[in-house]
């Protein structure tokens, strides 16, 4: 499904992040974070994940970002999706994600996931949902820090990246 937004603003692209998009995407993340919509992420974490990071720019700024994290040979988590409040709906989210499984396609990965409270947007881009036990149990690592840790309700979603044999 073509986000039409999107296709209306073709200079609109999602690019790798750079150690100069840092703080907004700091900035992205953890404004929903406070929201209790996703992880907060400490600018050192940002920093340090800063390869696996996407964003899209408007004057130089940050104002979405996504990052593709590996988890193992054949999977990688997609995190801390973010867009600016008042960029919501207009297709900078489905931008970052799109380039985001470009980058899986291209490493070779099977699948993709995410941790969701808004499965509908994924479902918009072709993930399904998945029971969260199926995921590999590194996926773990971060719910201990999580505030809703044990009582978490975020739905897995996850995206085959190759054709079926």
């Amino acid at each position: 499904m073509t986000d039409p937004a999107a296709a209306t603003s073709p200079s609109r692209v999602a690019v790798r992040a750079t150690i100069h998009d840092a703080e907004a995407i700091h900035r992205l993340v953890n404004f929903w974070a406070a929201r209790g919509d996703m992880l907060p992420r400490t600018m050192g974490e940002v920093y340090e994940n800063i390869r696996d990071f996407f964003v899209v720019r408007e004057d130089g700024e940050a104002v979405a970002c996504g990052a593709l994290h590996i988890t193992w040979a054949d999977i990688a988590e997609l995190k801390s999706v973010a867009v600016a409040e008042d960029r919501q709906s207009g297709g900078y989210g489905s931008l970052v994600v799109r380039a985001c499984i470009e980058e899986g396609r291209a490493l070779g990965l099977d699948r993709v996931f995410a941790l969701t409270y808004r499965p509908g947007f994924f479902e918009r881009l072709g993930f399904q949902q998945a029971d969260v036990m199926s995921l590999p149990r590194k996926v773990w690592n971060e719910c201990y820090r999580c505030p809703k840790f044990p009582g978490c309700n975020e739905i897995a979603m996850t995206l085959e990246l190759k054709p079926p044999a």
